[in-house]
């Protein structure tokens, strides 16, 4: 039987780690934070409901297997770091675009590597912690 302050304290916490999580995404291209760390507060947010829950209810609740999110991770950070070769200029030189877009400002492929790299590390560390709750 999991103690019901626990299972409370879980609920309430996951959407504001994920919350915090994009923030850290968000921000990160221009400051410090960024994909990995992102990633790392979305893993912990999972691992804690799955600690509070089980594993099967954190994986209902993420609605994605772990392995796809590490492989479109992985697809996303590769694509973003090729496509400068598409114009001639060395790997993973950054590509921007020339609109604003409000509260990210300007879009570009660091920040498509960025998501891609939040994928990777969330796909990543609750595949290897959900095995080590499962035990």
């Amino acid at each position: 039987m999991k103690p019901v302050i626990l299972s409370a304290t879980a609920r309430f916490l996951l959407p504001i780690l994920f919350m915090f999580s994009l923030f850290l995404l968000v921000r990160g291209h221009n400051l410090p934070g960024g994909g990995f760390v992102g990633g790392l507060v979305a893993a912990a947010a999972f691992v804690l409901y799955a600690v509070a829950h089980d594993v099967e209810e954190a994986l209902r609740m993420l609605r994605v297997n772990t392995i796809t999110l590490l492989g479109v991770g992985l697809l996303l950070a590769l694509g973003s770091a090729t496509l400068s070769l598409f114009q001639g200029s060395p790997f993973m030189t950054g590509l921007w675009m020339d609109r604003h877009v409000p509260v990210l400002g300007k879009l570009g492929t660091p920040v498509v590597f960025d998501i891609g790299v939040y994928l990777v590390v969330l796909g990543a560390t609750l595949t290897v912690l959900f095995n080590l709750v499962e035990e």
